[in-house]
């Protein structure tokens, strides 16, 4: 074969080769793998969440002191543990000088006696007045009062023995074996059992939507299963240290401990609107929220106002469609109007 022809055989080779590799015109567009469920109307409990800790509540606590000085002789408990009403708690030996005043109390009172027989005595002899008769009476009830007052104070005893007075555990006990105290200091303080409450602080704008009574969730900041409880109080004014208000929120008995501290969540009402799974909601660059439905293998952008948030749902209001497929995962890599391929979600 000449050199033209052999010229002429490639060319034509090289072209039809061309046109071999060449792309169609009608490619698919690109799509994204997602998964899809269905949209739901429902509700979900709106919620004020905040932190809190176990402590008594202003009337179950009861701190144990006397007005005696004196001296711990013995400790029958210790601090955090469970005690029954009536258990023994300590032992205190009374000073001597306060038991000496006791004495000298006594003392004047059979004294006052022996004044008073002695001018009824003189008056029926005519040899006093009864005006003496009536001041002699009024010394003898002095000395009796002071000597009672004493006596309640524990004055006359030389030793003591402080019981719990009702079931509950020991909070406090700032004394040792052996420490001599003043007159009215704290021996130990007893919370009666069930009388703790969750202590925490809720926004003074807030204020106004937690009533006593509402329901609340409690939980460990570790994790597990809530409990439920009640509000019992609300206070009407701020938290000096705070700036917050402060709302007691009374539990099942033994659920926390003393000190504990605990996640909260007041239940406020009640959110009306689509219940859809918490990743099928996003946020674009405009801090617009919304949901993407599936409408003929495209996936269509829905504004919404998220109502109500939790780690697995969300309660949303937009103009969603009943019935179209809703998407969950995948969301986060879509567009208006891109094209998906879509399974089951899980």
């Amino acid at each position: 074969m000449s050199a033209p022809r052999i010229a002429t055989a490639l060319g034509i080779a090289i072209a039809l080769a061309g046109c071999g590799a060449a792309q169609p015109d009608n490619q698919s567009d690109p799509t994204t793998q997602v998964t899809v469920t269905q949209a739901v109307e429902g509700s979900l409990p709106t919620l004020i969440e905040a932190y809190g800790s176990a402590a008594p509540s202003g009337n179950g606590q009861e701190t144990i002191s006397t007005p005696q000085p004196g001296q711990v002789l013995k400790l029958l408990v210790t601090q955090g543990v469970a005690v029954r009403a009536g258990q023994p708690l300590l032992t205190f030996a009374v000073a001597p000088t306060a038991r000496s005043a006791f004495t000298q109390a006594s003392d004047a009172v059979k004294a006052a006696q022996l004044q008073r027989d002695s001018t009824a005595q003189l008056l029926s002899q005519q040899l006093a007045t009864r005006d003496q008769l009536a001041q002699a009476e009024k010394t003898l009830a002095d000395a009796r009062a002071q000597l009672a007052a004493m006596r309640a104070e524990g004055a006359g005893s030389g030793t003591m023995t402080f019981r719990a007075p009702f079931d509950g555990v020991v909070a406090t006990l700032p004394v040792a074996e052996g420490d001599r105290t003043q007159p009215g200091a704290a021996l130990l303080s007893v919370v009666r059992s069930g009388s703790l409450v969750i202590t925490t602080g809720v926004d003074p704008a807030l204020r106004d939507q937690v009533r006593v009574g509402a329901e609340v969730k409690l939980s460990r900041l570790q994790g597990g299963a809530s409990v439920t409880g009640h509000v019992v109080r609300v206070d009407s004014m701020l938290n000096a240290t705070t700036r917050q208000v402060d709302a007691d929120i009374a539990y099942p008995a033994g659920s926390f401990l003393t000190g504990e501290a605990v996640r909260v969540a007041i239940v406020t009402g009640k959110a009306q609107g689509w219940l859809v799974p918490h990743k099928a909601v996003t946020v674009d660059a405009q801090g617009q929220a919304m949901v993407f439905q599936v409408a003929g293998g495209k996936a269509r952008a829905v504004p919404v106002k998220i109502l109500v948030s939790t780690p697995d749902r969300d309660v949303v209001a937009g103009k969603a469609t009943a019935g179209l497929p809703l998407v969950v995962d995948g969301a986060y890599q879509l567009s208006d109007g891109d094209g998906v391929r879509t399974g089951d979600a899980k």
